[in-house]
């Protein structure tokens, strides 16, 4: 186990997230992922969890194995056209981890999910944490608007709240 892992995850706190991400930032991502929603057929969730338990870090718990547990628990794969996108943060790492459903990754393709993720980490990095997330809306919508153009009844299927768990 690494020991400095172990303690970041330990001292982060919402706190911090939420210095990084106040409500305003909240609140123009939730913005973003309503606009974007009205532009294609596909769904995106925004969660940012501050760290992983002592549980989870004892198990040597990757970012993306917590993605696919967050994606799952949060239903994200419950779409009428399997085209839900999980925009997931795991903070104390400074990992993002972008899961897409099947209807849309078959389209997009990993390459796609990671180079966006790649992106809203250079941007975190540089403290511009409000404005790498809305990037990070802005490709995904690209490639969702790209693959599931407008049509249909437009029903909303998930929450365009950013989860903070």
């Amino acid at each position: 186990m690494d020991i400095r892992r172990f303690l970041r995850h330990l001292f982060t706190t919402r706190a911090a997230v939420r210095r990084h991400f106040p409500p305003a930032s909240l609140q123009a991502i939730e913005a973003a992922i309503a606009e974007s929603e009205r532009g294609h057929r596909g769904e995106i969730r925004f969660v940012i969890e501050p760290a992983l338990d002592p549980g989870q870090l004892m198990e040597g718990m990757a970012p993306r194995e917590r993605a696919l547990e967050v994606f799952s628990e949060l239903r994200v794969w419950d779409t009428e056209e399997n085209s839900g996108v999980l925009v997931y943060v795991l903070f104390a790492d400074h990992a993002i981890e972008i899961v897409a459903d099947r209807g849309i990754h078959a389209a997009a393709g990993q390459p796609a999910w990671k180079r966006i993720a790649a992106d809203m980490e250079t941007a975190f990095a540089a403290g511009d944490y409000g404005a790498g997330a809305l990037r990070g809306i802005a490709a995904v919508t690209a490639e969702l608007r790209r693959h599931l153009p407008p049509g249909g009844g437009g029903v909303d299927e998930l929450p365009d709240e950013v989860t903070l768990l």
